[in-house]
């Protein structure tokens, strides 16, 4: 216990380097408590994007770990609405509201083993949320990629407190986002454990990035569902984040961001977003033209 005030504040979140910088500045305050009760003021919040539950969640799992009692407050109708659909705020206390639109994909923790529950959830969930038409193969090496990125997270970030994932389909923004997040030692801090290689954390994330680039053992490769989304989301015009301790990558129509940000992030993220007013139709290079 630390005998200061215990109350810490946040910001409006949107899925953006300044959003992901505002849950790391709430992850540092709130890493200054132990055995507290603190409250998390909403009350500056006018809006959160629902899928940033999911490094929402990462934040609240450290504080948690650390025996504190955390109780979300000052939250605007708007606000608490998203946060209760999606079933973020469930976990506290707060009743659960209906999705009565269909354009949630709930916020869940997974634990390392579940693989086969992500892909289910990915099943289940992704269906009715406007995505691009793609042929069946490539729809399934699409979901398959994403569980890739989830079987990743599980190996390789050492996460002692879950997986963390949530989407949201924002139709009259024409955009489906889908995060995933874990709890971890980060890109650059594994790359040093696994390989010895001591860079910055952008440095890390655009190593990791690059073709060949691996800290797997073995033969296995790594990577790829990664590079098929990273191909589909150029075709789409959507756009990739990755957030990793202070590194900050974003691609996007616009361009590669490659950024460090002020405060550390206490895990890896990330968040693809997806173009839904694309009327293009998708298949995999080897597959015949109808």
């Amino acid at each position: 216990m630390t005998g200061n005030p215990a109350k810490v504040a946040l910001g409006e979140i949107r899925s953006n380097e300044l959003g992901f910088s505002r849950l790391a500045v709430l992850a540092a305050a709130l890493d200054s408590y132990l055995l507290d009760i603190v409250d998390v003021d909403f009350s500056a919040c006018t809006w959160f994007d629902a899928n940033m539950s999911a490094p929402l969640g990462v934040v609240f799992a450290h504080a948690l770990d650390n025996l504190n009692t955390l109780k979300p407050c000052g939250l605007r109708q708007g606000v608490e609405t998203i946060l209760a659909k999606n079933h973020f705020l469930t976990g506290f206390g707060f009743p659960e509201k209906a999705d009565t639109h269909g354009t949630t994909i709930p916020y869940h923790r997974f634990s390392a083993t579940d693989d086969r529950y992500f892909a289910a959830y990915l099943n289940r969930h992704l269906r009715g949320k406007d995505l691009p038409i793609m042929s069946e193969a490539l729809s399934q090496r699409f979901k398959n990629s994403i569980l890739e990125i989830f079987v990743n997270a599980a190996m390789h970030s050492d996460s002692k407190l879950g997986i963390f994932a949530c989407g949201q389909y924002f139709p009259q923004q024409n955009r489906l986002d889908f995060c995933v997040a874990d709890a971890g030692l980060g890109v650059r801090r594994k790359i040093y454990k696994e390989l010895g290689l001591k860079m910055n954390s952008d440095k890390a994330i655009n190593w990791a990035l690059q073709e060949g680039n691996t800290t797997r053992k073995g033969s296995v490769p790594g990577g790829l569902g990664l590079k098929l989304i990273r191909e589909f989301i150029a075709m789409n015009k959507g756009r990739i984040q990755i957030v990793s301790d202070r590194g900050y990558w974003e691609f996007s129509p616009r361009g590669e961001t490659l950024t460090r940000m002020d405060t550390s992030f206490p895990g890896t993220v990330i968040n693809i977003e997806i173009n839904t007013a694309d009327t293009s139709s998708y298949r995999l290079r080897a597959e015949p033209k109808n």
